[in-house]
C-alpha cells in the first residue's frame, strides 16, 4: 500500500436493521472494489486491531456504533458511520438526511474532525444516557425486532406512559446539585433519541460539553399532552423542565436506577458519566 492509500474496514452487523446492514454493507464493498479502493468487509468476527486500516466504516444503527466504541474506545484512525439501523439517530446528527449514495461520495473525500464521546460507569456512548422512562422503554424493548424509525419506541412509550412511577434523583455537576422525582434524566451528546425525538435539540457533539434534560414528574395526562412537545424538540422551556450542560455527573437515587447508553440496557445504583472531549475522528 502506497503513502495516501486508502485501507477501509467495513464493520458491519448483520442483525442490524433486519438484515438491511448487511446488504448496505455489501453495496460498500462492491463499490469501493469498483473505484479500486482497498477494503475488507468484517460481519461475524471484527479484527482484534486496524494497524493495517486507514478507516474504519461502520454499518449498522446506534447500537452497532456503541459496540464499536466499547471495542475501540482508543481507536485512532477515522471512522465513518452508515445508516443500517432501526434508529440511526448519531448518524442523523452526523449527516443528516442523505442518501447513501450522496454519503459515499461525501466520505471518500471527507477531513476527519473530531467529536466528543461519553464514559459512564466504565462504559462508553455515542449519542447519549437515558435514565428513568427512557431505561424503561428500552428495557422492554431489549432483544425484541424493531420496527423501522420510532415505530416500536413510540408503541412502548404508550403502553408504559400512564403506569410509570417517576423517581428520586439526586444529580451533580459539581457545581449544583439537582434533586427530586424525575420522569426522565437525559445526558446526551447527540440531540435525538428513539428513532426521531428531539430530547436534546441544542447539543452538539464536538463542544466539549453533555446537555443534560431533566424532565419532573408529571400526571400521566400531562405526560401523553407533552409527548408531542417533547418529540418535536419544543420543550426546554417548559416549567417542567431543567436543562443545563456538564462536563462530569454523579447521579444516585434511592432506588436502582434503569437507564441505557445508545439504547443498550443497564441497571446501577449509582452513575457517573463524563466527557471526553475530541475523542474520535469522524468522516462528517
Amino acid at each position: 500500500m502506497t503513502a495516501g492509500e486508502k485501507n477501509i474496514a467495513i464493520l458491519c452487523n448483520p442483525l442490524a436493521g433486519a438484515g438491511k446492514a448487511m446488504q448496505l454493507a455489501k453495496s460498500l464493498s462492491t463499490e469501493l472494489h469498483e473505484r479500486k479502493i482497498n477494503q475488507l468487509l468484517f460481519d461475524k468476527e471484527w479484527p482484534a486491531n486496524f494497524t493495517a486500516f486507514t478507516e474504519a466504516w461502520i454499518v449498522g444503527g446506534d447500537g452497532t456504533a456503541n459496540y464499536f466504541i466499547n471495542h475501540y474506545p482508543s481507536i485512532n484512525i477515522p471512522v465513518a458511520i452508515f445508516k443500517g439501523g432501526t434508529g440511526n439517530d448519531f448518524h442523523w446528527l452526523l449527516y443528516g438526511e442523505i442518501s447513501f449514495e450522496e454519503q459515499l461520495q461525501f466520505i471518500l473525500s471527507a477531513t476527519p474532525k473530531p467529536i466528543d464521546i461519553g464514559k459512564c460507569n466504565e462504559k462508553y456512548f455515542l449519542n447519549g444516557a437515558g435514565i428513568g422512562f427512557e431505561g424503561l422503554v428500552v428495557k422492554s424493548l431489549y432483544n425484541k425486532k424493531k420496527l423501522p424509525g420510532k415505530t416500536s419506541f413510540y408503541i412502548t412509550i404508550l403502553k408504559k406512559i400512564f403506569f410509570y412511577r417517576s423517581q428520586y434523583y439526586r444529580i451533580d455537576d459539581g457545581n449544583n446539585i439537582y434533586s427530586g422525582n424525575k420522569l426522565m434524566v437525559s445526558i446526551t451528546n447527540g440531540r435525538r433519541a428513539g428513532g426521531g425525538f428531539h430530547i436534546s435539540p441544542e447539543a452538539r457533539a464536538d463542544d466539549g460539553l453533555l446537555d443534560v434534560v431533566l424532565i419532573n414528574k408529571l400526571h400521566p395526562v400531562m405526560r401523553l399532552k407533552y409527548l408531542p412537545v417533547i418529540e418535536k424538540g419544543k420543550h426546554l422551556k417548559h416549567s417542567f423542565v431543567t436543562c443545563f450542560t456538564a462536563t462530569h455527573l454523579v447521579i444516585k437515587s434511592n432506588q436502582l436506577m434503569h437507564y441505557h447508553l445508545d439504547g443498550e440496557y443497564y441497571t446501577a445504583t449509582e452513575i457517573k458519566i463524563e466527557i471526553l472531549k475530541h475523542h474520535l475522528q469522524v468522516l462528517y
